[in-house]
C-alpha cells in the first residue's frame, strides 16, 4: 500500500491505460478521482471495481481542454476528498485522426493541440496550489514525440512533444517546491487507441520489429505510472521514460 491515504486524479481513467492506471493506483492505497468525458460506462465500471475492492474512488464527467471543467474536476476532487491533491497522471488525449499537412486545417490541428497539450497545462495549473511537498505529476508524451509518429500523426506528434517539454520545465519550476514532473512514453500498447488508428499489418510489423516481439500491455504502463507516483522514485524529475519493448532508444 505505497500510496495509502494519497489523493490521485486521473484524467481519460475511464478506459485503456488510464482504466488501468486508475486502478493500479487504488490496489496500493489511493483515493481516485476518475476523469472522463465520453466513456462514461468505463469510468463507473472502474470505480465501481475500485469500492467492490475495499477502495475509494469517484468518477467526474468533464472536457479537461475547457477551463471551466477543469476547474469543477478540481471543485469536485476537494469536496470528496478534501484539499489536498497528492498524484495527478494527465492521460487524456488522442490523435482524432490521421491527416496529412493537405488534408489538415486550422480547426483540426486547434483541437489536436487542445486535446494533448493544453489540457496538460489547464489541469495542472489548477492542481498545483493544492499539491504539498512530496506530491507528484505523471503526463503523458508518447513514443511518436521522439521519432514523429506514424503516417498522418504530426499534429499528434507535436502535441505530445509539447508535453515532453512542458514535462521539463515544470520539473524545474516545481522541483524547488517539492513537486516532482515525469512522463511516460509508450510505443504500442494494446488498446483502443490503436484499434482505431492502427492497421493490423502494421502492428503486427510493429510487434515482430520489437526485441521483446510484442504489443505492450495497459497494466505494463500503469505499474510504470504507480512508481513514478510512488516515493521509490523520488529523485527522478524531469523524465521522459520510454516504454516501448526497445523500438525505440531515447
Amino acid at each position: 500500500m505505497k500510496l495509502k491515504g494519497k489523493v490521485a486524479i486521473v484524467t481519460g481513467g475511464g478506459r485503456d491505460i488510464g482504466k488501468a492506471v486508475a486502478l493500479k493506483l487504488a490496489s496500493e492505497g489511493a483515493k481516485v478521482v476518475v476523469n472522463y468525458f465520453n466513456s462514461a460506462t468505463g469510468a463507473v465500471e472502474t470505480v465501481d471495481q475500485i469500492r467492490n475492492a475495499g477502495g475509494e474512488a469517484i468518477a467526474v464527467k468533464g472536457d479537461v481542454s475547457k477551463a471551466a471543467d477543469v476547474a469543477e474536476l478540481v471543485r469536485q476532487t476537494r469536496i470528496a476528498f478534501g484539499n489536498a491533491i497528492d498524484i495527478l497522471v494527465n492521460v487524456a488525449g488522442g490523435m482524432v485522426a490521421r491527416k496529412l499537412l493537405t488534408e489538415m486545417d486550422e480547426e483540426f490541428w486547434d483541437k489536436v493541440l487542445a486535446l494533448n497539450l493544453k489540457s496538460v497545462f489547464l489541469i495542472t495549473k489548477e492542481v498545483v496550489p493544492y499539491m504539498k511537498e512530496g506530491s507528484t505529476i505523471i503526463n503523458f508524451s508518447s513514443q511518436a514525440a521522439r521519432d514523429g509518429g506514424g503516417f498522418g500523426a504530426s499534429a499528434y506528434a507535436t502535441s505530445k512533444g509539447g508535453v515532453s517539454t512542458f514535462t521539463r520545465a515544470l520539473a524545474k519550476e516545481l522541483g524547488p517546491k517539492g513537486i516532482r514532473v515525469n512522463a511516460v512514453d509508450p510505443g504500442m500498447i494494446a488498446t483502443t487507441f490503436h484499434d482505431t488508428f492502427t492497421s493490423t499489418q502494421i502492428r503486427t510489423n510493429v510487434a515482430n520489429g520489437t526485441p521483446l516481439r510484442r504489443e505492450g500491455k495497459a497494466s505494463e504502463v500503469a505499474d510504470l505510472v504507480c512508481y513514478l507516483a510512488s516515493d521509490e522514485s523520488s529523485f527522478i524529475t524531469g523524465a521522459n521514460i520510454d516504454i516501448n519493448g526497445g523500438t525505440y532508444f531515447s
